[in-house]
């Protein structure tokens, strides 16, 4: 007996797959979030101007023993010599060269700045991850912690810390690591809060996902726009930081080079009336370290932003 087909049987099919087809032409043609946000980013003028300038900071610190002329603890005869062709920035009160110094102190400010910013980024995910999706007792007490370290001054508790620890690089970027993190949780706690109540997040745990999978391959993902805004501008108040803890002698030794420890010789009517040599350069890598990171930061938030507004 023959069987008899039902010509619209294969209908249904070819929709879906017409459909679906359409659908991948559709994303094909339609650009990723990441490289619209990198094309946004690169459009603001200023942002990239300051992309460019941070990545000749980087260049020039991971270049520095190439870059410096002379050894940047080297002691010449030369005391407080203005610039000249032997020393192009000049010499400081001890003889040594002021740009040597000014490029490996570039090395301090970025270690500083970057290595504390991990630190605090990574400690205030965890937090905030944990705080905004089990909350209840687990957001009580991860915020009432938070509360705690906001409630304190934070430049004061750094260098009391600082002071008990010891001055060094190391101990600089931990400690300000170590309490920059509440308002990154804050921040990631907010995010989780909406984030946790979208549909393909409830799907995951009727699907049965573990919590550790959902967290970070589902809820990370998408609340790391604000993290990377905040975390672009946490750079340059580390470096401000670093700089500040220098110049009161809390921070980088001497004979290290930093920027901050360059701008103690300008403590004097006479440095800066008569050596701007001396203070001039460190202040405006410093200057122009912070405007480059902050002019990032806005053009970054500017760009995710535009782009979420669409």
């Amino acid at each position: 007996m023959a069987m008899k087909l039902n010509p619209n049987r294969n209908v249904p099919e070819a929709a879906d797959l017409t459909s679906k087809e359409a659908v991948l032409e559709e994303l094909g043609r339609e650009e990723s979030y990441l490289h619209m946000v990198t094309r946004r980013f690169l459009k603001h003028k200023m942002a990239f101007f300051g992309l460019i300038v941070f990545a000749i900071f980087v260049l020039v610190a991971l270049l520095a023993p190439v870059l410096a002329p002379y050894d940047p603890n080297k002691i010449f005869g030369d005391f407080d010599a203005s610039p000249s062709s032997a020393h192009l920035l000049g010499t400081d009160q001890v003889g040594r060269d002021v740009l040597s110094r000014l490029i490996f102190g570039s090395q301090v400010s970025l270690t500083v700045g970057v290595g504390a910013v991990a630190i605090y980024v990574a400690i205030g995910i965890v937090l905030g991850l944990l705080a905004g999706y089990f909350g209840k007792w687990v957001d009580m007490i991860i915020m009432r912690i938070t509360d705690v370290f906001m409630s304190f001054p934070y430049f004061m508790v750094i260098l009391v810390l600082v002071s008990i620890v010891g001055p060094s690089l190391s101990n600089i970027t931990t400690v300000i690591g170590l309490l920059g993190w509440p308002a990154i949780a804050r921040l990631v706690r907010g995010s989780v809060l909406s984030i946790k109540e979208m549909d393909y997040v409830k799907a995951g745990v009727a699907l049965g996902y573990s919590t550790p999978k959902i967290i970070f391959q589902h809820i990370l993902p998408n609340a790391l726009a604000p993290i990377l805004v905040n975390a672009t501008f946490g750079v340059a108040s580390a470096i401000i930081m670093e700089a500040s803890l220098s110049f009161l002698g809390m921070g980088v030794r001497p004979p290290a080079a930093s920027w901050g420890n360059m701008l103690t010789e300008a403590e004097s009517i006479t440095v800066l009336s008569s050596q701007p040599w001396l203070w001039f350069p460190p202040g405006l890598m410093i200057l122009l370290a912070v405007l480059s990171i902050n002019f990032m930061g806005d053009g970054l938030r500017d760009a995710i932003e535009s782009q979420q507004a669409k």
